[in-house]
């Protein structure tokens, strides 16, 4: 048995790509899910599941959520490539209250059942950009920094109450967010869309492959079993921090 094995979890960004992945993989270890997305297809991939989708926008109120939840994972997000004097300022304050905002109202949200229960687990899905930079993502890195810290804190104030909070930052995961990346790194590098994965993608990484959403929720599922680790950052990036 798994320590997630009877809990409930509630998993953001769950329509598709790691959140999804996740999704799955406390599903099999017998927790209950809850799946929350933009997408309506979360209804029926929850369904599934035998969890439960709710279709919400996280830059706003999250108090439909329910607050009955044992582990929180923090995974929606967006990706905008453009430089910064031409990088919308809406689109970065979006990004910002997507990645950093939510995550604080989801926790704030679920910490005071976590605390009665004496046992938690928050894991934020954050990237090598939580502890690295590149040129032409400015919300996106600052957004995951921004995260990692906001984790350090929650686990902190948790620890006392038996609730870890710790990161997982891949590297770059086959999922639609990177996939739809390719042709805005072709532009704002002036190269063909064929050479991205590697010169842009790969470029960095010592492990010359794409993740798999999978390996990401392998990391969580290890985590949620660990008490004794919290306030830190797990690295799956293919050696990319490293350097």
């Amino acid at each position: 048995m798994s320590s997630v094995t009877g809990h409930t979890a509630l998993i953001t960004g769950a329509a598709s790509g790691i959140g999804l992945a996740c999704a799955r993989a406390l599903a099999e270890e017998g927790a209950e899910v809850h799946l929350v997305d933009l997408d309506p297809k979360v209804h029926s991939l929850a369904e599934e599941l035998g969890g439960v989708g709710h279709v919400l926008d996280l830059t706003g109120p999250v108090d439909a959520l329910p607050a009955e939840i044992d582990v929180l994972v923090n995974n929606a997000g967006v990706q905008h490539v453009a430089p910064i004097h031409e990088f919308p300022v809406e689109r970065f304050s979006t990004m910002l209250e997507l990645m950093v905002g939510a995550a604080f109202r989801l926790t704030r949200h679920v910490l005071p059942h976590m605390y009665e229960r004496g046992w938690g687990r928050l894991v934020h899905i954050t990237s090598v950009h939580g502890v690295r930079a590149s040129a032409f993502k400015s919300a996106y890195t600052a957004a995951k920094h921004g995260l990692e810290g906001f984790s350090k804190v929650a686990a902190l104030e948790g620890a006392p109450h038996g609730v870890t909070s710790n990161c997982v930052a891949p590297g770059y995961v086959r999922t639609p967010l990177v996939e739809k990346q390719i042709a805005d790194q072709a532009k704002v590098h002036g190269i063909p869309e064929s050479e991205v994965p590697e010169r842009i993608f790969l470029q960095r990484s010592a492990v010359k492959r794409m993740m798999e959403p999978s390996e990401v929720a392998s990391a969580v599922l290890w985590l949620c079993d660990n008490s004794f680790v919290t306030g830190t950052s797990l690295a799956v990036d293919g050696g990319w921090s490293a350097q």
